[in-house]
């Protein structure tokens, strides 16, 4: 099903960097302003430049972001900053990573894979997202022509892929070895055998792909591939626009972890936050503890997922108690059997968008679909704090998303909302990059 093949990445020249981590970053999406200008003050390559310019006042269709992203691509390549790799490849990678006291390793296989419309059901989505996001970064990839982020995404793995994978690398040195500022270790190998890739690549054919991350850049690089159909009469089937860069991780990898995606609203009108929970008892049994350091220990024991079912924590701007929202029993049904099949109606994010958001909070599709009135937060730290410390109107702290109940909205061909999952660690930026050019 899936097609998937070797390509001459792209890297950095390690001569001319000095360190792998003086030019990596995470995805865009997932940096905010502070950091962006970090990266952009440590290093004059770093791939930040490539992929979060930062704006200006003077800014105009001619000069932006995108435009010095391309002017930069082009640059470095030049003057072997970049360097493209004479022989096609298939790349390993592995990182390190503490998570819950022990340090546990994720594989990827980075390959480039053949561009699929979701209905074929072979590369399956299983979340929605932002409208302004996919024209954003449409923009970009129109001007510079590469993918400079890989795709994350899953597959089962009941031949082993990996294992053959991890031995093939155990002959080979890695290219990169670097420690980044998470602490996180980042390993990638360079396997160029014609036999190993046939062997792969056939497996693949039987296997769809499920995208965890990425979700946005691979609806762009579907919109691009129809962009450039549309302008360029010699577009082909040969052309490299025909596939995109993924990284790809076994489903059963033990290294695989999903973070929630805890929710910040804000902009919610005063009358609304303090009436919320009295609406809300209409729906669920609700219990309060005191704010503060006890009163979150206290909320977040009991939000834990041996005892949860669909559970919410919820901290509101100027109110004095934290509260634990348990669904009760028969909502969902009653109310959303005619509109959302079984495997979505009982997720903790669909519970939370299509009743607490929609029915509750009365949120309409614009705001839904506005990245800037919904924001998120893989900590319960951070999520406490934009409340009661960037004054931020309501978070609601949730449980994570599994990865069996991502298989099966995706197997389903449904979609999750936005942001249901929050893979950790996210796929770093900077270790290899795809050419698009024909």
């Amino acid at each position: 099903m899936a097609r998937i093949l070797p390509f001459q990445g792209i890297h950095y020249n390690l001569s001319k960097i000095g360190n792998y981590a003086n030019v990596a970053t995470p995805p865009y999406d997932v940096i905010p302003e502070a950091q962006r200008n970090m990266f952009h003050e440590r290093h004059p390559n770093n791939v930040i430049r490539l992929i979060l310019g930062k704006p200006t006042d003077a800014d105009t269709p001619q000069n932006n972001p995108h435009t010095r992203a391309a002017a930069f691509f082009r640059e470095w390549l030049a003057k072997n900053i970049l360097l493209k790799s004479p022989e096609a490849a298939l790349y390993l990678t592995a990182v390190d990573f503490p998570f819950k006291g022990e340090t546990v390793r994720r594989y990827g296989l980075t390959a480039k894979v053949a561009l699929e419309p979701f209905e074929k059901k072979i590369i399956l989505p299983h979340e929605r997202t932002f409208s302004k996001v996919k024209s954003e970064r449409l923009e970009l990839i129109k001007l510079c022509h590469a993918n400079f982020s890989p795709i994350f995404s899953l597959y089962t793995d009941s031949e082993n892929i990996l294992n053959t994978l991890v031995a093939a690398a155990g002959n080979v040195s890695p290219e990169m070895d670097f420690i980044d500022d998470a602490g996180h270790r980042h390993l990638m190998w360079r396997l160029t055998d014609p036999e190993l890739h046939q062997s792969i690549t056939t497996v693949f054919h039987n296997k769809p792909l499920f995208i965890a991350d990425g979700h946005h850049r691979y609806e762009t690089a579907l919109n691009f591939r129809n962009w450039l159909k549309d302008t360029q009469p010699d577009f082909d089937t040969s052309h490299p626009a025909n596939f995109i860069m993924m990284s790809l991780s076994s489903i059963s990898d033990p290294g695989l972890v999903i973070l929630p995606a805890h929710r910040i609203l804000t902009a919610v009108p005063a009358e609304i936050r303090e009436t919320f929970i009295s609406t809300a008892e209409n729906y669920f049994d609700i219990i309060s503890v005191p704010a503060g350091h006890e009163g979150r220990v206290e909320l977040m024991s009991r939000l834990e997922p041996e005892t949860a079912g669909n559970r919410f924590g919820v901290v509101i701007k100027n109110q004095p108690l934290y509260y634990l929202l348990t669904l009760k029993p028969g909502v969902m049904d009653r109310l959303f059997e005619d509109e959302l099949p079984p495997a979505l109606r009982h997720l903790d994010v669909t519970v939370l968008t299509r009743l607490i958001f929609m029915e509750i909070l009365k949120f309409d599709q614009e705001r839904l679909d506005n990245e800037k009135a919904i924001m998120y937060s893989s900590t319960e730290d951070g999520a406490f704090e934009a409340v009661e410390k960037a004054g931020q109107d309501i978070c609601f702290i949730l449980n994570p998303t599994k990865i069996k109940q991502v298989r099966q909205v995706s197997e389903q061909g449904l979609i999750m909302p936005r942001k249901s999952t929050y893979f950790y660690p996210k796929v770093i930026t900077g270790q290899v990059m795809n050419d698009l050019k024909p």
